[in-house]
């Protein structure tokens, strides 16, 4: 099996469709390490791609009033058990405009890979954006992901964010994304991991409200087992009148494995108001004894409950 044929296989893994690199209603981007194998654009997004010596350099603009109607397919990954993809993104959506784009990042082999994202990604006024991301790490933990943001959402507009990495050995993640929220303006980030063996998990991600009644939410929720670990730090600032954020970690915890969270708030205008939450545990036991009694294993009924965090 060729290079394509093995990531587009993984792809079929994580709930994809490889059907969506053939519709040429959708458009996608497709590479494996730093091989471009496609690109499609649609009506209003464009899409300028090029091979670096550093990887892969590309630049996405949905034009001021589109809305782009069906997702957006990224597909990037390494087959191989050793290598590298270094990406660097610059996303622009102008006023008005909206898309979803749908990241799948896959390395069903990896023993010494690293895949490091770099993105500068900017919501014009009014504009809606939506971007998911979901990896495939294969059973060796050899995997190095470091993805960074920084994000502007400009007044009206709407971010989105979801990080799944809940298959396979995380390996090393290192997430670290900033958010710059104007006015009116509405940010979500949510990550959900799932840490095991000796996997090391680092999560930063910061929300400034810096205009006037802008909302934000970071939401995290990790579940670790044998020896992995996790820190996991959500800033949020309220710096102008009616900004409004809320931090909301819950990390479970079993074996030998340690988490850490750091919910930090800064408030610096007196009408702006920001929470936080962090909850770290083991498995509920009463929920467990619920489980047992309707018939469950024990390894059964805690695999239910860590689904049921990371859901």
């Amino acid at each position: 099996m060729n290079e394509p044929e093995e990531l587009l296989e993984a792809l079929s893994v994580v709930g994809a469709d490889r059907k969506v690199f053939d519709d040429p209603q959708t458009a996608h981007l497709l590479a494996v390490g730093h091989q471009i194998l496609s690109a499609r654009q649609v009506e209003g997004l464009e899409v300028e791609i090029r091979q670096t010596a550093q990887g892969i350099a590309a630049k996405v603009r949905v034009a001021a009033g589109v809305r782009i109607a069906h997702p957006v397919h990224l597909c990037f990954g390494v087959v191989h058990p050793r290598g590298l993809q270094q990406i660097e993104m610059d996303v622009r959506l102008e006023a008005g405009a909206a898309a979803h784009f749908l990241a799948h990042c896959l390395f069903p082999n990896a023993e010494q890979v690293r895949h490091l994202m770099k993105a500068q990604v900017d919501i014009g006024e009014g504009a809606h954006f939506h971007y998911g991301e979901t990896h495939l790490h294969g059973p060796h933990g050899g995997v190095e992901v470091v993805p960074h943001a920084e994000i502007r959402v400009g007044r009206q507009g709407r971010f989105t964010s979801e990080f799944t990495l809940t298959s396979g050995r995380v390996g090393t993640l290192d997430i670290d994304y900033s958010v710059a929220a104007e006015a009116g303006s509405v940010t979500e980030l949510v990550a959900r991991v799932f840490g095991r063996g000796s996997d090391q998990i680092k999560i930063r991600e910061a929300i400034a409200l810096n205009g006037e009644n802008a909302r934000g939410l970071i939401k995290t929720r990790i579940a670790l087992q044998d020896q992995a670990s996790a820190e996991v730090t959500g800033l949020t600032e309220g710096n102008a009148a009616g900004a409004r954020g809320h931090v909301d970690c819950m990390e479970l915890v079993r074996d030998r494995a340690v988490a850490r969270a750091v919910p930090i708030v800064n408030v610096t205008h007196p009408q702006a108001k920001v929470t936080h939450e962090a909850a770290i545990g083991s498995v509920d036991q009463r929920q467990l004894e619920t489980l047992l009694a309707h018939g469950l294993s024990p390894e059964e009924a805690v695999d239910v409950i860590v689904r049921g965090v990371l859901r």
